[in-house]
This record gives structure tokens, sequence and C-alpha cells, in this order.
């Protein structure tokens, strides 16, 4: 399958040195804005062609399915140009900057009967699979609390902090952890409470976020972009308990008993970098003819901006473009 990437900054670097190493992936094709930036991208990578503008690669009828790793102000109106132009779409999370945009973009891709899906790596992985499977044994018995965080520190960085790019905490990591608690408990929330604290440019610099699920389910999930967390996952059950190293790229899960005695020990298999397999199921979903990913439906992307949408909303944070 021919694939092209929009956009050249590091996100879209690690996918290009993940998809050179697959045998079932030709990449095909680099955009940016700045033609010289594309050139430098391909060369890198030993990409057959670079492109001067987005709508260039959009148009190239060889290319097939496009992943898009620009910024998240940018997404909407990037997955609408290659939709227009009949390309499917792998976009990177977070999938939209609000969830108009999100619903909009998927409208689109059902009505052309084109397929497009969020980059939210973790949910294509087999170790989602083996988390799921672990709850399920019940060997921790019936999970109800969880506790995620993630953090970085990124806050140097000025499409993390900048509002007209639909910077913060929330959108670039707090959106793992969001994932991590609808992999868990699903999608049916009952409560949201939250605090934040904001850089000076008016984005969440670090957020607190409370979810209550039907059956007296919580989940306490913590983000941040001036700190550097564990970035565990930990879910607690009423016969024990499991440790999810890196909810970013599950490392290992350990489960505990009552005792809080060690049982159990899942290792991540073997990996490109983790990045294949989102690719891998977005091949899959274009050659079955279907317009999502099974891994990440377009229900729990909408889901997801839903929420945090919500959680804006309580902060009292818009992005100027809004």
């Amino acid at each position: 399958m021919k694939v092209g990437i929009m956009g050249t900054g590091r996100i879209a670097s690690v996918l290009a040195e993940t998809m050179v190493q697959m045998p079932e992936i030709c990449l095909y094709g680099a955009a940016s804005r700045s033609l010289e930036k594309a050139e430098d991208f391909a060369a890198r990578f030993s990409i057959k062609k670079a492109y001067g503008s987005y709508e260039e690669l959009a148009a190239d009828s060889e290319v097939q399915l496009i992943y898009i790793a620009t910024p998240h102000s940018e997404h909407s109106s990037n997955a609408r140009l290659c939709l227009e132009h009949g390309k499917h779409v792998l976009c990177e999370k977070s999938f939209a900057a609000n969830y108009s945009q999100a619903k909009e973009m998927i409208d689109l891709a059902q009505e052309k009967n084109l397929m497009i899906t969020e980059a939210m790596w973790v949910r294509y992985m087999p170790m989602a699979e083996t988390l799921k499977e672990v709850l399920a044994s019940g060997i921790i018995g019936e999970p109800m609390t969880l506790t995620a965080n993630l953090a970085y520190l990124v806050s140097d960085k000025h499409r993390i902090v900048a509002p007209e790019l639909a910077g913060g905490a929330l959108l670039d990591v707090g959106v793992y952890t969001l994932n991590f608690a609808s992999l868990v408990f699903g999608d049916e929330i009952t409560d949201i409470t939250s605090s934040v604290i904001k850089t000076e440019t008016g984005v969440d610099a670090q957020n607190s976020i409370t979810l209550l699920y039907p059956g007296g389910k919580m989940a306490v999930l913590n983000s941040s972009i001036q700190v550097l967390s564990d970035r565990q996952g930990i879910i607690y059950g009423t016969k024990g308990f499991l440790v999810v190293e890196n909810i970013n790229n599950f490392e290992s899960i350990s489960v505990y008993n009552t005792d809080r005695k060690l049982v159990g020990s899942y290792q991540r298999p073997e990996q490109i970098t983790g990045y294949e397999y989102q690719v891998l199921a977005s091949k899959a979903a274009i050659e079955q003819g279907e317009t999502q990913c099974p891994q990440m439906p377009h229900q729990t992307t909408l889901h997801v901006m839903k929420v945090m949408d919500e959680l804006r909303k309580q902060w009292g944070i818009r992005y100027p473009f809004e």
C-alpha cells in the first residue's frame, strides 16, 4: 500500500522510520509547506516523492493512505483535503481540536466511503488485547478504580503551549489517560470533575480529572507538560490489582493478588517502534472496505473528543479559532 506523510516533524519522522521497515507498506511521499523541508525529509528516509504543499500530496493518484502529522489545529482541514481527493486517512491524535471538527471529518469519510481513523497507537497494540484478556479472566475480580498519569517535560515547545495550535497537556498527553480509562471502563460516563493549572499562554499546563461510571467505578487521571511522571496505569479490583508500565506504549502488565503478591506478568512483544500496528490496522480496514478500524471505532474517538470539550469548558479554555 502506498502511503504519504503530511507534515515532517518529530512524530512524522518516527512513523517514517517505522514504515520503511514494513514490507507491507511503500512509503511513497512526504509533504511539507516548504519544498526544501519535504525534500530533506524524503532524502532521510529514501522516500520517492517530496511535495512543497499538502494539496500536491492529496492530489497524487498514486497515494492511497495519508498519515496526518500536523498540529492539532490543522487536523480537520488537512483531513478534509485528503478525503475530498479520495484518500484514506490515518490522523494523529488528538484526532481534532474539538468534537464538532471530529464529527465533520468522520461524516465526510463515511459519505465518501473512505477509511479514517485516529492514530491512538496504544489501542492497536497487542498489549491492549492482553490487558482486556487479563481483566476478563477475573484474576483481579471486578475492576472498580483506576489511576493513570502521563507527563513529559515539553512546556518549552511552542506547539505545546500555543492556543492557536490547540496546545496544552489535555490534547497532547491527557488524551492517553482518557483512552486508558475508556479501554478499561468503556465510554458511559456519569460524571466529570476536574482541576487545572494553566500556562501563561492560557492553555492547560497540568490537569487532574475524575470520571465516574455506572456501578460505582471511578478513574482518576493526571497529565502535565511541565513535570516528568512514571507513566503508570493502575487498575484496582475486588480481588487484586494490576500495574501497566507506560500507558503511552504498554511495556508490561504486572498482576497482584489480595496479599499484594505478584501472580502474573506479561511483557510487550518485540516491535519495530509500536507504531506499525496502527498502519497495519488501517491497511486491513481499507482492504476490507471499512470506514473505521475496530481497534479505534469512530464512536470512541467522538466520545473522547466530547469529554475533552467538556473539560475545556470547565476550565474556561477556548482556542482562538473556535
